[in-house]
């Protein structure tokens, strides 16, 4: 380790002397004042850049590959400008005086070049967040490159060690690890992505069958991923036992509601007890299942809501699934009417009155039946069949708003209950307590 302190001790001294030697320079000022110069016209062409072109309609007639190129040279313009300028004041300088004048431009226009080239390569990422990470990592190398310090980085990097078992962990096996899980896991995604729409455009699998066999696809290529990356950067894969048993434990203290919502979206998936598209209704929520998760399932309420219902829930719970071998769907509705009118006339009614509904099934002819003589009237209950629970409410609705026309056509009236409260002798008695006085 002591070593290790000199040589980094040592580097950072040349670097600092290399550094003031050129700054000492007065070559070094006007290579300084050159760069700003660009830098501020390569601002302002953006600017104009940027008011004056159409990036939707850019290029649309061209070639992908060279439409794309143009896209994101207009994109980074004030960078393409930038290293444009640089590289002509470097040649002017270096036909002018000595190379040795000229340094610091030659660095900039590198470092110019290497971001305009990652820029480019980046582009084909879709998420925002990666793209930075990747871009500004991957000109944090080429600068180091370019300056000369890439390989003193990497043994610096390297020089500091924390040995766990078999394992020797370095900050240098942690970049490249991380770099090449970063990497694993895109490749990762976009193979998944592939299989996951080739299984959704099967027909003869069913919705359930299909999420299962992506989360089955999305698992394997992840653990092969971790694996291969691993395993390329020299990482041991046996030296890794040591944390199985922290990670027993951190699942046996913190983390059972996670891997039983786990183990459970697997069993939904198997018994296809429940699949996206059903009806359900799970406590007081009813809605439809819009996707299903490894941890939850997505019940869309149909008003903009969606219940995220975790997994375990519909394993333990009781759960009401209106289209699980049948969408057919009874519907109940129950009314009462006063004793003036005449059941059988109301029953038909009813009955008639179901049928006329567009959603109702012609095949199985609505039924009504009286159920009670009760103390306010007669009670009834109507049932007819619709195809889908889909809008289940507004039919029942409908059916009720028709049967009050059909009862007000035929006189028929709906019982409601009436109190009276009758006072005898004008007031009520009261009960008057006399204190005796002590």
């Amino acid at each position: 380790m002591d070593m290790d302190l000199k040589d980094f001790m040592e580097f950072v001294q040349t670097t600092a002397r290399s550094v003031g030697a050129e700054i000492s320079s007065p070559w070094f000022y006007l290579q300084f004042g050159l760069i700003l110069a660009a830098a501020g016209i390569a601002y302002a062409a953006e600017a104009a850049v940027r008011s004056r072109v159409d990036m939707t309609s850019l290029a649309m007639r061209w070639p992908l590959p060279l439409r794309h190129f143009v896209r994101v040279m207009v994109s980074s313009a004030s960078t393409a400008v930038f290293t444009l300028l640089v590289i002509v004041s470097r040649v002017v300088m270096y036909h002018a005086t000595w190379p040795s004048r000229s340094y610091l431009l030659m660095v900039a226009a590198k470092l110019g070049l290497a971001w305009l080239a990652i820029r480019l390569l980046t582009s084909v990422l879709r998420n925002a967040f990666i793209v930075k990470l990747v871009s500004i990592t991957a000109w944090f190398v080429a600068a180091l490159s370019i300056l000369g310090q890439l390989d003193a980085t990497v043994d610096l990097l390297d020089s500091f060690a924390i040995v766990l078992g078999g394992l020797r962990l370095t900050p240098l096996l942690v970049i490249k690890a991380g770099a090449l899980l970063l990497i694993a896991l895109w490749l990762t995604n976009i193979a998944s992505n592939f299989a996951e729409s080739r299984i959704n455009s099967t027909t003869d699998l069913t919705p359930s069958v299909q999420v299962l066999l992506v989360k089955i696809i999305r698992i394997g290529l992840l653990a092969v991923a971790i694996v291969i990356a691993l395993g390329t950067v020299g990482i041991d894969l046996s030296a890794l036992a040591v944390f199985s048993g922290a990670v027993g434990v951190g699942i046996g203290i913190g983390l059972q509601k996670i891997v039983a919502n786990f183990i459970s979206g697997i069993i939904l998936l198997a018994d296809k007890s429940v699949k996206p598209g059903d009806l359900v209704t799970i406590g007081d929520n009813t809605g439809r299942i819009s996707a299903m998760k490894t941890r939850y399932i997505s019940v869309a309420a149909g008003d903009g809501r969606e219940f995220l219902v975790p997994n375990e829930d519909l394993v333990t719970q009781k759960v009401v699934n209106w289209t699980y071998t049948d969408k057919n769907t009874l519907v109940k509705i129950a009314f009462g009417t006063n004793y003036d009118a005449d059941p059988r006339l109301v029953c038909k009614l009813a009955a008639e009155t179901a049928a006329a509904h567009p959603r109702a099934q012609k095949g199985k002819p609505p039924n009504s039946i009286l159920t009670e003589f009760a103390e306010a009237g007669m009670k009834f209950s109507l049932t007819f069949w619709i195809a889908d629970p889909d809008g289940m409410d507004n039919v029942k609705s409908d059916v009720m708003l028709a049967l009050w026309d059909a009862f007000k056509r035929e006189g028929i009236r709906v019982p409601y209950p009436v109190r009276e409260i009758r006072v005898r002798g004008g007031a009520l008695p009261v009960e008057t307590i006399m204190e005796v006085p002590n």
